[in-house]
């Protein structure tokens, strides 16, 4: 019943992920127009720029310097690219966004590097079971 119990509970963690992911979608098209396929990257970057800063400073501290950042870069995409491209046609918005996921890949690896990184946010690493007397 373990792997059952297990296999469900990750399914269903799998599926709000999922979830959340086609819910910014939905989201940024709503408010833009625009299909952003950067959307990813700009989480990518986020991460990265949050793992790195976590590493010299307290982790509030990251994550404020890391929304920091994102409001700055976000900014910064919709002056120097988005905002030039209002009421143009699909693909080419299509393409510009495509085009900014693919410069914010290599501009986060190059600023903040490659390499993988941990965050320490202090939780425990050993596994919890919960219903191992339940379930044998």
């Amino acid at each position: 019943m373990g792997p059952v119990l297990e296999t469900l509970i990750g399914g269903l963690m799998t599926g709000v992920l999922y979830s959340l992911v086609a819910l910014g979608f939905v989201l940024i098209f709503k408010a833009s127009g625009v299909f952003n396929f950067a959307q990813g990257a700009m989480v990518l970057f986020a991460a990265l720029s949050f793992a790195r800063l976590s590493e010299f400073m307290p982790l509030v501290l990251a994550f404020a310097f890391s929304v920091l950042i994102m409001i700055a870069l976000a900014y910064a995409i919709e002056f120097l690219v988005l905002r030039h491209l209002v009421n143009q046609e699909g693909i080419i918005l299509f393409m510009a966004t495509l085009g900014i996921a693919y410069f914010l890949e290599g501009f986060g690896q190059t600023i903040w590097g490659s390499d993988i990184y941990k965050i320490g946010l202090g939780l425990p690493t050993n596994p919890i079971f919960i219903l191992e007397s339940v379930f044998p």
